[in-house]
């Protein structure tokens, strides 16, 4: 097949979100001592992430909104150790989010990904991320030198898996087709259902080399295998 767009999503499928995150977190849990509050980071980092990810999830579904988001993912571990404190978790979302793109961690082969596709096809990045972060992100890593454009969910409108993000996409790049157009990401559930319900290809980086039963165009488990693809 040949394609004449690539859309990639950036968080963990290039920029290396759970290194990048786990830093600002250690950082901020160690200058706003909250060590006096759990055994240790990784018990707060442990509560954290899994509370995260659900939140994510449920932001992805449209069933919470971007403020809910923001506070109940910091506020959740407060409590489980008894702190029902809000303000003071504003004050850590506000002191993570200036922290975390300033972090420049890439997912193994993503520099060379983007110096291989970049002279060959128009870049779309592709993200749910908060526009006051994915900007930074990108240009603190020097990846935004890369991108034709970036479509962010809050621009769009569309959260991913809802194919209004990728018509939305497709529209910027000269109201492409779909079947001119290939999406890489590392989220089944956003990415690649998304792409599908959109009748786009999809590339499935998936490096933990599980969920075997997950239909993609392509499956991949690193970012080097995509050269052989396009």
């Amino acid at each position: 097949m040949t394609y004449k767009y690539v859309f990639i999503d950036l968080d963990d499928t290039l920029w290396d979100f759970h290194a990048n995150a786990k830093s600002s977190l250690q950082e901020m849990y160690e200058t706003r001592k909250l060590g006096q509050f759990f055994d240790s980071f990784e018990q707060y980092f442990s509560i954290y992430a899994k509370r995260n990810a659900e939140l994510w999830e449920e932001y992805g579904k449209g069933t919470i909104s971007k403020a809910e988001l923001s506070l109940e993912r910091f506020l959740h571990p407060l409590i489980q150790v008894g702190i029902d404190n809000s303000a003071l978790a504003v004050e850590i979302g506000e002191e993570y989010l200036k922290m975390l793109p300033t972090r420049t961690a890439l997912v193994p082969h993503a520099k060379e990904l983007l110096e291989y596709l970049y002279p060959k096809y128009p870049l779309t990045i592709v993200s749910n991320g908060f526009i006051e972060v994915q900007y930074k992100k990108l240009n603190s890593c020097g990846l935004e030198r890369y991108f034709s454009h970036v479509v962010l969910s809050e621009a769009a409108k569309a959260l991913k898996p809802d194919k209004r993000i990728f018509e939305y996409a497709m529209q910027l790049n000269n109201a492409a087709k779909a079947e001119d157009c290939i999406m890489i990401g590392d989220s089944y559930e956003a990415d690649i259902t998304g792409a599908i319900n959109a009748g786009i290809d999809q590339v499935y980086f998936n490096p933990a080399s599980d969920a075997a039963d997950k239909k993609a165009t392509y499956r991949i488990h690193s970012l080097s295998e995509i050269f052989n693809i396009l």
